[in-house]
């Protein structure tokens, strides 16, 4: 059984492993990000750090830890908001124009060279049907009610 102290490092290895597997995806498999992946990729850093932060702070004053976990529960559910937010525009149920970003550590300069930005409302990777943007919001859904369940669950301790 997961108790409140234990809580924050397995939501920081969670979304280390979620931003683990996006720049995987990148370096390996060739997917540039767009504007909103970047944007999703924040609030998984925001986790990593809460969470480090909140667990160090946690072991020095336990009495924080229910509140430290509700703040990374609100951290994901901001996460998962973005993700969703990103499946509607890849979906076309709401138009977003997709301003220019990305990592274009690996680009050659070539004037004639056409650029290609990544675009938000393509689908570039899919699983069963679900892009990455939908796992990420249904991943980061799931461990923000987890959250909330952990800090506010009877007969857990620090």
């Amino acid at each position: 059984m997961l108790s409140r102290s234990t809580w924050p490092l397995l939501t920081a290895f969670a979304s280390g492993a979620m931003l683990a597997a996006a720049h995987a995806f990148q370096r390996f498999g060739g997917l540039q990000p767009c504007a909103l992946c970047l944007d999703q990729r924040n609030w998984h850093w925001a986790v990593v750090a809460l969470s480090l932060t909140g667990f160090l702070l946690a072991k020095w004053k336990p009495a924080l830890s229910r509140w430290v976990i509700v703040v990374i529960g609100i951290t994901l559910l901001g996460s998962a908001a973005q993700a969703a937010f990103h499946v509607a525009v890849e979906q076309h149920w709401i138009v977003y124009r997709c301003e220019a970003g990305g990592n274009y550590d690996n680009l050659a300069f070539d004037v004639n060279a056409p650029l290609e930005v990544p675009q938000c409302d393509k689908v570039l990777w899919s699983l069963f049907g679900i892009s990455m943007a939908g796992y990420n919001a249904i991943i980061s859904l799931l461990l923000s009610l987890a959250s909330f369940f952990v800090a506010f669950a009877p007969g857990r301790k620090a």
